[in-house]
């Protein structure tokens, strides 16, 4: 739905609301037109139930919304004497319609102006206590700071599978909920029931207009203080639907999941909006110059190892391995007898002095050879992992060329992600109908890979990532989980309480944070103790 059919909503509810409510507000002492001026209406509704008046914020917010309308349904009908838990239900089935009901049949009601709204003992009570903690967090997940956890080792040796992030919303701008009905603090999925947790039908295009479809709200974002830097670990919605699609990506092939319901990926933001990137023996280039990582980026590469005895086991190979902190990806050919596994120069540079170990060698695919998976999927461009571009990445506003050639690197942008009717005739292209020579750019893009350079599915495979998909930035690990690991050694304890950021090593604050606690907390024991002496 479009901001104008949105407005157009918003005045109908305003209508309702009034008609359903405008003896009350009278009843409550104020005046029947009060109850018909939006936005001023829900203010002196707030006076009305003895709520404050920032309450109507939390009305208009996606998802928390969803909440509050139940929330003050059931305090304007308690404003009004009514109770029982036959009239909290028959308000919340209802829809609130049920307010309506009691409008027109106000004889009998009796305006509470003082009621007390702290929380009693009782169920209602209780009910109401967990829906205001709920919102409470909800309003942090979506706006300010959501948690994340690394599912694959793409950024391995930066960012390690099991750590748990939280990620800031409020560097790049918290981006509106698009999907207006779901589940809150639920991406996806529910949890257990493995069933969709919102309202949109994502299967077949021409359901894009149903009515459930309607309810998707335009993008928007708020204002953030901070633009995406190169080198940027940055979340982000991914392109497809799943993480299947993304390992089969086509660009030609329609995706119907709404953005903010796409799965939520972790790379590195290599290149940003008019960089000219080129990828060289798997080392990323900006304008033909080679791009200098952070301190804590650690680039893996894939390598063949071979043995000068067949190992035991997978174990035993393991064990000789994790020795040089080498613990991703190994895998292994039957026909040459060779392992594979991703490792850091550093690293694969210690494993060869190991006595076992009769070569370890940098696995590279040649420059000209091309893999049919990868960006842009078309034939003219001979591109693969190790050797990729040059190629510009889109910046807002920026206009290129158009033509045959180019058209496969831009294709996607101008029609899925920019809405955009696009069709080729000969050497001629048609934009919106009209024959275009050129284009300009209506958002920004980023490129976006993983340091673990041979065992990552990122831009290379998938091409650019909008700004519109854009999550936010991760900023501090709370905890990593190891999953290989037994007892306490499951915990990283040396990454709690890390930062994601920043020159250095990175220092872990988790003892002094536990040190803190325990002081104050012995102190307010202390105090409380000396008070009842």
């Amino acid at each position: 739905m479009t901001f104008f059919g949105w407005f157009l909503f918003f005045l109908l509810i305003q209508i309702i609301h009034f008609l359903a409510t405008w003896k009350l507000y009278l009843k409550a002492g104020r005046k029947s037109w009060e109850a018909l001026i939006p936005i001023y209406n829900a203010v002196v509704l707030m006076q009305i139930i003895n709520r404050p008046k920032w309450w109507v914020i939390l009305l208009f917010l996606p998802i928390i919304n969803l909440i509050m309308f139940p929330v003050v349904w059931v305090e304007t009908i308690r404003s009004f004497g009514k109770n029982s838990k036959t009239d909290t239900v028959l308000v919340i089935i209802t829809f609130g319609f049920y307010i309506a009901y009691l409008n027109y049949n106000s004889e009998k009601l009796h305006y509470i102006p003082n009621r007390d709204t702290n929380p009693k003992a009782g169920i209602q009570d209780t009910i109401s206590s967990l829906l205001y903690a709920v919102i409470f967090a909800t309003v942090i997940h979506t706006y300010f700071m959501q948690p994340f956890t690394i599912p694959s080792s793409s950024l391995e040796k930066s960012l390690l599978v099991g750590d748990y992030l939280l990620v800031s919303k409020i560097h790049y701008g918290a981006r509106v909920p698009m999907t207006t009905v779901a589940l809150p603090m639920v991406h996806d999925t529910i949890p257990l029931f493995k069933k969709k947790s919102y309202l949109f039908n994502d299967k077949l295009s021409e359901n894009e207009n149903s009515w459930a479809n309607k309810l998707q709200l335009p993008y928007l974002r708020l204002p953030g203080f901070q633009e995406i830097k190169r080198n940027d670990i940055v979340v982000f919605n991914q392109p497809a639907d799943t993480l299947l699609d993304m390992n089969n990506f086509s660009p030609d092939r329609n995706y119907y999941k709404p953005i903010d319901k796409k799965t939520n990926l972790v790379k590195r933001c290599v290149g940003i909006p008019g960089d000219v990137l080129e990828v060289k023996d798997g080392n990323v280039y900006i304008s033909g110059t080679l791009s200098q990582l952070p301190d804590r980026a650690k680039l893996q590469f894939a390598y063949a190892i071979k043995f000068k005895m067949q190992p035991s086991s997978y174990e035993q190979i393991s064990a000789i391995l994790k020795m040089y902190d080498i613990t991703d990806g190994v895998g292994f050919d039957p026909e040459s007898s060779v392992y594979f596994v991703q490792a850091t120069a550093e690293n694969a540079a210690k494993a060869r002095n190991n006595p076992y170990i009769e070569s370890l060698e940098l696995k590279k695919t040649p420059k000209g050879i091309r893999d049919s998976k990868i960006f842009p999927h078309n034939s003219k461009y001979a591109w693969n992992t190790d050797f990729f571009g040059p190629i510009y990445i889109p910046q807002k506003g920026r206009t290129i060329p158009l033509n045959v050639d180019v058209l496969p690197l831009y294709k996607r942008l101008i029609t899925t992600y920019e809405r955009h009717r696009l069709s080729v005739k000969g050497n001629d292209i048609f934009i919106d109908g009209k024959l275009a020579k050129s284009y300009t750019f209506q958002q920004n893009y980023y490129w976006m890979m993983g340091d673990n350079r041979d065992n990552s599915i990122d831009a290379r495979f998938w091409g650019f990532v909008p700004f519109d998909h854009v999550i936010g930035k991760p900023v501090f690990i709370w905890l990593s989980i190891d999953k290989d690991g037994k007892g306490l050694n499951k915990i990283r304890w040396e990454r709690m309480f890390t930062t994601v950021s920043g020159e250095g090593k990175a220092v872990s604050f988790f003892f002094y944070v536990v040190g803190a606690l325990a002081v104050y907390f012995g102190y307010k024991k202390y105090r409380n103790k000396k008070s009842t002496n």
